[in-house]
């Protein structure tokens, strides 16, 4: 029945700061609604990403009101620190591994690897990319270590 997300929203304080934003990370901005609400494309024509300006940005983080997931190739996960550096964006401490570079998380027969920064407004945004655990192994770690041990 379900094949994929289509849409997901986050509440931003400054619609046109935002968009800014989010033009910069490459998704294409489709539609603007009243000054108040503004639709990027994530997928085109498969799903997309809605911004919604709002006084009520100031909401205590938790990843199930204010979190997205890009998913990436692994190629370019390995460039993003660079990537969002060079584009003045700050990759952020997450699950106890310094932004230094993306960390890889297993789970059961395979992985994810994946970096954390935020938005201007401190949405929660994550560059992730499924992996493949062949050694089976259970810690997370760095990507470079994780790539030494799967040589």
């Amino acid at each position: 029945m379900i094949e994929g997300l289509f849409e997901a929203h986050l509440p931003v304080s400054d619609l046109e700061r935002s968009i800014d934003f989010y033009s910069n990370l490459g998704l294409e901005l489709d539609h603007i609604v009243e000054d108040r609400l503004a639709f990027f494309w994530i997928e085109k024509d498969k799903s997309w990403l809605g911004l919604w300006k709002s006084d009520k940005v100031e909401l205590e983080y938790h990843p199930s009101i204010r979190h997205i997931a890009f998913r990436v190739s692994l190629q370019g996960l390995k460039e993003s620190v660079t990537w969002l550096k060079n584009r003045g964006y700050k990759p952020r401490e997450a699950f106890g591994f310094d932004p230094i570079e993306p960390f890889v998380m297993p789970h059961n027969n395979d992985a994810t690897a994946k970096i954390h920064f935020n938005d201007p407004d401190g949405n929660s945004l994550e560059f992730i990319c499924k992996i493949e655990n062949p050694k089976k192994i259970m810690d997370s770690m760095y990507l470079s270590e994780w790539e030494e041990i799967n040589k």
